[in-house]
């Protein structure tokens, strides 16, 4: 008797923790997700060091979305100077840069390696498509969640704010401006955020619209478009704006009117929950910017 009395406690408890496993962001740790242009004054990059662990954690920059290879097919080398300048004025003090257009690079052992202790990763912006030549299915890839899965933090702008996706928009190499890839291999992002396709740019490049067609292939992908200076920190099921300004939902389950388009728009400070569709919180609106070590 005491058997089966363990047997359905331990079945009670395995449905409990199945049904508390988010749907859309990870189970531990967090994302942000920035919208491209400047970060100064908006608490973003703050906000990502604080999750981290402060200006002490270990950080891990990847400027492959910026290009992988130049016309004669050679490695494209950044300069950390240039890479580290902006983590520097924060106060960080142990910040690396990782980089390699060769996936069997990414899946080798002494490249992903130096994931392993790290705290938080931003992918930093560029063009989206470079990020999954150099990383799908490699073990670099593997490590990335990893840092997730023991709590810590992967941020990014811009093409590092797509490439958190499942549904990689403007993946196509032949031009940002197609929002649908032809490519069957850059359809797909890394899926940190799951079931949801991101787009950035939207208030400076008047791209409020561009993912409606990815909402009505795909009905069940969440859409966010997210303007510059302007991000969503991802905890669970949720997530809070913060920036300067306004992200917009792409929702499939909202009943529209005919005259009306078919996302609505949050602002920083509002709290949404992505399983719901519903906004949790309303914020002011107001820009608060977070100060780095200030949890």
């Amino acid at each position: 008797m005491r058997t089966i009395r363990l047997t359905f406690t331990t079945l009670l408890l395995a449905l409990g923790l199945a049904a508390q496993v988010p749907e859309y962001g990870p189970a531990k740790g967090a994302l942000v997700i920035q919208g491209g242009g400047a970060a100064e004054g908006t608490g973003i990059m703050e906000t990502f060091v604080n999750l981290a662990g402060g200006p002490n954690a270990k950080i891990i920059i990847i400027p492959t979305a910026g290009g992988n290879r130049d016309a004669k097919g050679a490695l494209i080398k950044y300069e950390e100077d240039k890479i580290f300048s902006p983590w520097k004025k924060l106060g960080l003090t142990n910040v690396h840069m990782l980089h390699t257009a060769d996936p069997k690079v990414a899946d080798t052992e002494a490249f992903a390696k130096t994931l392993r202790d790290a705290k938080g990763v931003w992918f930093n912006g560029g063009r989206q498509w470079n990020c999954v030549d150099s990383y799908a299915g490699t073990l670099t890839l593997k490590e990335f969640r990893a840092v997730l899965e023991r709590g810590g933090v992967i941020g990014g702008s811009s093409a590092g704010a797509t490439i958190q996706g499942d549904y990689l928009v403007r993946g196509a190499v032949a031009g940002s401006e197609i929002v649908m890839t032809p490519e069957l291999r850059h359809e797909h992002g890394f899926a940190f955020l799951h079931k949801s396709a991101i787009d950035q740019h939207i208030n400076t490049r008047n791209r409020w619209d561009d993912i409606i067609p990815v909402i009505q292939k795909y009905p069940e992908l969440l859409g966010i478009g997210l303007s510059e200076g302007t991000a969503i920190v991802v905890k669970g099921d949720t997530f809070e704006v913060i920036g300067k300004w306004k992200v917009a939902i792409h929702d499939n389950t909202r009943v529209y009117q005919p005259w009306e388009k078919p996302y609505y728009v949050i602002s920083p400070g509002d709290v949404y929950n992505m399983k719901t569709r519903r906004v949790e919180k309303y914020g002011t609106g107001v820009l608060t910017p977070a100060k780095t070590g200030v949890n």
